[in-house]
């Protein structure tokens, strides 16, 4: 870089110009500053010196990148205490400590640098560079009390006579609080580039980790609450009084985004979804009593709220209803909260009065959910203790007519989107509805009917014309009645007695039904059968489907019918339908046509089939659904010609939901003859793929057949739930169905369209659901099983390493192999298969299996193992199997692979997801359940996978250490949700040596406050008491509840100190 000058013609070109080469040509250039730490003191000197804010909005953004990928380091310093020093490290170590050293300097130039120059510099470089400090802070919180004085510098920028040093010192303590109140979901996002930490390798191998541990982190946040948060909240209510009057309305939103911050702080690590519409209790800390006590805390953002700025009076609303949801155990006594309140109904009541604010959309919107918070925290009576309650309600009741009446206002921000389109809102919008019409049922009903009647006259003379006549008019009339149909289904749906009698209420609700079910017989006769393509009418099917799923819930069976009389006799007079079985048949003839005639619309499909699912996978349904004409049609008819859904690509998932429900009816009667007469569609497609030739396998054709195949045979696939029914498939397909699966999976390896649908099939077909899998004890069918999953694996794995990486390296590669990982994890641990006949008679089909499927594991990057969700799952479902049931098979791998794999096992601790924390914790307790049985605990002499473990041990023999530390820093400072599956593997690991637990019990003491390590020693007294040295399951039984007694004394005692 020749010259200052330059470089702010680069920045420049960077921010602001419109040249994509040239910003990539920049950036290219600039990147340096914040990759390369010798780029640091370079930072300083463009901060000090340049005079374009481009050039300072690149220094402040590259000192941020430099701090955010030295974060791992940090932590891993303080990890290195207790680890040997070897020659090898030595110089890292030197390296940490003085980018440590830089990192302070930096905290306390930044820190100056906006006192001195701060009110000059742009907004966004001054939001940079409190980023950066705040950043740094939170990485050096444990490492020097010098980071922890940073509320005390904000509060000196305060004091300052200056307006703008004032604003600074808010900010300074606004992105404080958010970088420390760093919620889970960006934990997650972070645990993504999260790499394995611990295996020493060469500076070519290692890996940034740009993301703090998760347990750090929470401690971290527990440690800011607990001294500071309650101080920068009293610091913002009093910046909130002093600007009261005193600056313009842009001003008074910086305390006031302080005090929301404040109050939105994740205060028990369990941060709310602010993109729901629900808001959980706050759980403020007991010390935060009396400012709740005090009547200004309220009041000050009612008084916030009226002004004019709509940002500022929507933020003071955000602030009022979350102290409306502090939790009601923060109030000793009962004046207090009745006191607390006053305030707030008083509050709202001005607001009901005036209509102050209310016209914009956000205001009202969190005016609506501080309301909503009155019912969910607050007890009826305590309402009705309040002086002005009877106003209050009033006006309430008043604001909410008012609501209901002004219902074009919700869509008047978006006219494109229409609430039938989206069945879930449109069903939370009548929630109320059947309690509002029920208190005056009789009424109710009649004005329905009298809405409904016309347009049902008109659609049925619709129906009897040539033409279809006026388009626009006919879809206008098919709007009116969906609605009318959603209403009856939301009323249908809740069967109440509030008001009138079971008996008013039963023939109540059969005039209503009568109107819908006589609609179901004109919707596809006539012209309206040429309308399948239109919207109106797809929205109308949909709501008869869903008014369907809710009659048949309260009106449909065997209990139904006897308890249902008055309904059915008043259905008989005005439709002749005198019991639920014609009900039955017209409903599935229903099904049946929309299956027939929706052929390119997926959703109403989709929703015939959810209803088709619902009745079939009843017991006393699925019966009676035997019994019909219509459903007998569909089980005989089940070809691509009657259903031309089957045939579109876009419904392909729908199929597997199709076959399901016919499975499920097909093994309620339990004959292979009507099996067999069932499946011979399926078999007439697979004989044709068995002759295609390898030549014409791969035409789109044959393609999308097997496909189709596959998804249909893993419907019936599901439907086995019992032995029997396993048996009749399982000879279907073995053995001369298994060439063409191989066959397919060789030839399309590289077409995850292809293996997706076949590796899922076989994921479903070797789960032992139900122990549906158990063979006699003659039967090899098991072993033979085994063996074609093992050739399926190889021949998908061996194909699949060698594709390069695409550009959805998801799709075209991870997606296959976590499901094949899932097939061999669900094949190993069915108990089906005696793996050792694999070994004694040298077939390799195990070893194979085993070698190609963790080729396949150890070609993902742990960070993408961690990025995807499915994958994680089943990466770690296997690495569990692997740990529980050949354990052999791991210890014979190299040091290096072995140490990689057990690595990734402590990732997967520290994950948010508890399933796959309790899967590394169980592939951990076998670890070192056997090293101490075998090793620790031996009698005789060692066995060669013993050795190997001895040997991979003694290389790393910091890893079972850190495994353990990572395990009690979870228990100490997470809630974690699988206490019991964690404290299984701490007593194995605990079992192996003392000196290891001992080592690590001075190490957490030596962490907490002087004055308290004598009494955490207690607790780690007793966590041993009457624990013997064995693993027996009474052993393990009493070391939990021990440890449960000391997460609880440890963090109860420690909150209270």
């Amino acid at each position: 870089m020749e010259s200052l000058a330059q470089l702010e013609l680069l920045c420049e070109k960077l921010y602001n110009s419109r040249d994509s080469a040239e910003r990539a040509h920049a950036e290219s250039i600039l990147k340096c500053f914040s990759e390369n730490s010798d780029y640091i003191s370079q930072c300083q000197y463009i901060l000090d010196n340049a005079s374009t804010p481009y050039a300072l909005m690149l220094a402040s953004s590259s000192l941020l990148n430099q701090v955010n990928d030295r974060s791992l380091s940090l932590q891993l310093r303080l990890d290195i205490r207790n680890v040997p020093f070897q020659k090898s490290i030595m110089k890292s170590v030197i390296q940490l400590f003085l980018l440590f050293y830089c990192i302070c300097m930096a905290w306390n130039y930044v820190i100056n640098y906006l006192a001195t120059r701060g009110p000059k510099l742009q907004t966004f470089v001054i939001k940079s560079l409190i980023q950066l400090v705040c950043r740094i802070t939170k990485f050096g919180w444990f490492d020097d009390d010098k980071f922890r004085d940073i509320v005390k510098e904000a509060a000196d920028f305060l004091s300052l006579a200056s307006q703008d040093h004032y604003f600074i010192g808010l900010k300074i303590l606004y992105h404080l609080v958010g970088e420390m109140n760093q919620n889970c979901t960006m934990c997650l996002l972070a645990l993504i580039n999260r790499t394995c930490t611990y295996i020493h390798k060469t500076s070519d191998e290692t890996q940034k980790a740009n993301a703090m541990p998760l347990t750090l982190h929470r401690k971290i946040a527990c440690s800011f609450k607990d001294q500071f948060l309650l101080q920068i909240f009293q610091i913002s209510l009093t910046s909130l009084h002093q600007l009261k009057s005193e600056v313009p309305d842009d001003f008074r939103r910086d305390p006031l985004s302080l005090a929301l911050r404040c109050l939105s702080y994740d205060f028990v690590g369990c941060p709310v979804d602010e993109s729901s519409e629900e808001f959980g209790t706050v759980q403020l800390p007991a010390s935060w009593r009396p400012l709740l006590q005090d009547p200004s805390t309220v009041q000050i953002f009612f008084d916030y709220y009226k002004v004019n700025d709509t940002c500022v009076s929507k933020e003071a609303l955000e602030c009022l209803v979350r102290l409306a949801s502090v939790r009601r155990s923060i109030f000793v006594e009962d004046p207090s909260r009745t006191q607390f309140l006053s305030h707030l109904m008083s509050g709202t009541k001005e607001i009901l009065q005036t209509g102050q604010g209310l016209a914009d959309h956000g205001n009202y919107h969190e005016f609506c959910r501080l309301l909503g918070r009155f019912k969910v925290n607050f007890q009826l009576s305590e309402l009705l203790s309040i002086e002005f309650y009877g106003e209050w309600i009033g006006l309430v009741a008043e604001f909410t007519t008012k609501s209901l009446l002004s219902w074009q206002a919700s869509f008047a921000n978006d006219s494109s989107d229409d609430t039938l389109d989206n069945v879930d809102v449109l069903q939370e919008q009548l929630e109320s509805l059947p309690y509002l019409c029920r208190f005056q049922y009789q009424n109710s009903s009649i004005y329905i009917i009298n809405i409904m009647e016309p347009l049902l006259q008109a659609y049925m003379e619709r129906s009897r014309l040539p033409a279809p006549g006026d388009a626009n008019e006919l879809s206008v009339i098919e709007g009116q009645l969906t609605w009318l149909v959603h209403i009856i289904a939301a009323i249908l749906k809740i069967r109440q007695t509030i008001g009138c009698s079971q008996e008013s209420q039963e023939l109540i609700d059969a005039e209503l039904a009568a109107r819908v079910l006589q609609l179901i017989n004109v919707t596809d006769t006539g012209v309206h059968a040429q309308r399948y393509q239109v919207l109106s009418k797809q929205r109308l099917d949909r709501a008869i489907l869903i008014f369907v799923q809710n009659f048949r819930r309260s009106y449909v069976g065997d209990q139904a019918m006897h308890s249902s009389k008055q309904l059915y006799a008043r259905l008989s007079e005005l439709l002749g339908l005198n019991d639920h079985l014609v009900l039955l048949n017209v409903i599935v003839g229903k099904i049946a046509t929309n299956l027939k005639c929706y052929a390119e619309c997926e959703d109403v499909i989709d929703h015939t089939l959810s209803l088709f699912l619902e009745l079939a996978s009843g017991y006393m349904t699925g019966k009676l659904l035997l019994k019909l004409e219509s459903t007998k049609f569909i089980i005989a008819n089940h070809s691509r010609e009657t259903f031309p859904f089957l045939e579109e690509y876009r419904c392909a998932r729908s199929r597997t939901t199709f076959y399901y429900i016919l499975g499920c009816l097909i093994f309620m009667e339990d004959t292979p003859v009507k099996f067999r007469s069932f499946m011979e569609p399926l078999l007439q497609v697979a004989v044709n793929l068995e002759a295609t030739a390898d030549a014409a396998f791969r035409t789109d054709v044959v393609k999308y057949a097997f496909i189709g195949l596959m998804r249909d045979l893993r419907g019936i696939a599901m439907a086995t739930n019992s032995r029997r029914t396993y048996g009749l498939l399982f000879d279907w397909l073995y053995p001369s169905r298994m060439p063409l699966l191989l066959k397919a999976i060789s030839l399309y390896a590289d077409e995850p369209e292809v293996t997706t649908p076949l590796l899922k099939f076989m994921c479903e077909f070797v789960l032992n659901k139900a122990q549906r899998l158990t063979f006699d004890s003659s039967s090899p069918n098991g072993i033979l099983l085994f063996r074609e999953v093992s050739k399926l694996i190889v021949a998908y794995g061996s194909r699949i390493l060698l594709l390069p990486n695409g550009t959805d390296i998801y799709g075209s590669k991870y997606k296959g192999i976590w499901i094949s990982l899932a097939v061999l994890s669900r094949a190993l641990c069915g108990n089906y298969v005696n793996f050792g006949v694999f070994e004694l008679y040298g077939d390799r089909a195990l070893a194979d299996a085993l070698d190609i499927s963790l080729k396949m594991s150890l070609s993902v990057p742990l960070s993408d193992i961690l990025a995807f969700k499915k994958l994680s799952k089943a990466f770690y479902g296997y690495i569990e199997v692997l740990f529980s049931n050949h354990i052999t098979f791991v210890l014979n791998l190299d040091t290096n692979t072995f140490v990689h794999i057990v690595s990734t096992l402590e990732s997967g601790l520290k994950g948010l997801d508890t399933g796959i924390s309790t899967q590394c914790a169980s592939a951990i307790d076998s670890l070192a359940a056997f090293y101490f049985n075998n090793i620790t605990a031996a009698d005789g002499p060692p066995s060669p996978a013993a050795l190997n473990l001895a040997r991979h041990i003694g290389e790393f023999p910091t890893l079972f250490p850190q495994i353990l530390k990572t395990l009690f820093e979870i228990i100490i400072f997470e809630d974690a949700g699988n206490q019991w599956s964690l404290s299984r593997p701490i007593l194995s690991l605990i079992m192996i040596s003392e000196q290891m637990f001992s080592n690590l019990r001075a190490q957490i003491l030596a962490s907490q406050p002087v004055d308290q390590q004598q009494r955490l020693s207690q607790c780690f007294d007793k966590l041993m008491t009457d624990v013997a040295t064995n693993l027996e399951p009474k052993n393990r039984d009493k070391f939990t509840q021990n440890l449960t007694t000391f997460r609880h004394d440890f963090r109860v005692k420690n909150i209270q100190a």
